[in-house]
């Protein structure tokens, strides 16, 4: 059984804005795999179903990106899921718009979601990483930049992403971090 989480924050205001790269590719992985629809648990948005053999629950918390793990740890203690069968996909500025990487555990890099996740539960669970870019201009405060809207060209670069992100966590979930890890590589290298 494995809990994937995608990172946002909730309310129309925050709809395709770079930080909640983790709720759009949650919404493809949910339609994909033909999940059951989103329904309200674990102060967070919750639905079920199967990848490969597994089964697999798909949370977007709702308590806002600094409380994230509030709701992870909820979710993850009520269905007993060890942090080695947690996956949770966030944006990451230090990768190029539409750029993926998978890893286990590391550092929060100054992420707030990943911060409260790592305070409830551990910092070692499997995480996929959305690349959203830096802000081009260094006075940009990264907070207003990851709160803002994507342009049309973006969005249509992270649609891309989130389509191979659905896949990845196929190959996760089937083969390990590794492989998953392996897989979003030989994507980067398909696209040159």
């Amino acid at each position: 059984m494995f809990l994937v989480v995608g990172l946002g924050n909730p309310g129309t205001e925050y709809e395709n804005t770079r930080h909640n790269v983790g709720f759009m590719a949650a919404d493809v992985i949910c339609s994909r795999y033909k999940f059951s629809p989103f329904r309200a648990k674990f102060d967070g948005l919750i639905a079920e179903g199967q990848i490969g053999q597994e089964k697999v629950f798909l949370l977007k918390p709702q308590t806002f990106m600094n409380l994230s793990g509030n709701s992870v740890v909820k979710a993850a203690l009520f269905y007993k899921i060890l942090p080695e069968n947690i996956v949770v996909i966030h944006d990451d500025i230090d990768l190029m718009l539409g750029q993926l990487k998978a890893k286990v555990g590391g550092g929060n890099a100054g992420h707030n979601g990943l911060k409260s996740i790592d305070s409830n539960i551990t910092p070692n669970y499997n995480r996929i990483r959305i690349g959203v870019g830096r802000p081009q201009n260094n006075a940009h405060e990264v907070i207003d930049y990851v709160l803002g809207h994507f342009s049309k060209q973006d969005k249509e670069v992270l649609d891309r992403a989130f389509d191979v992100v659905s896949e990845a966590v196929e190959v996760l979930i089937q083969n390990g971090i590794d492989s998953c890890s392996n897989f979003l590589g030989m994507q980067k290298a398909k696209k040159k």
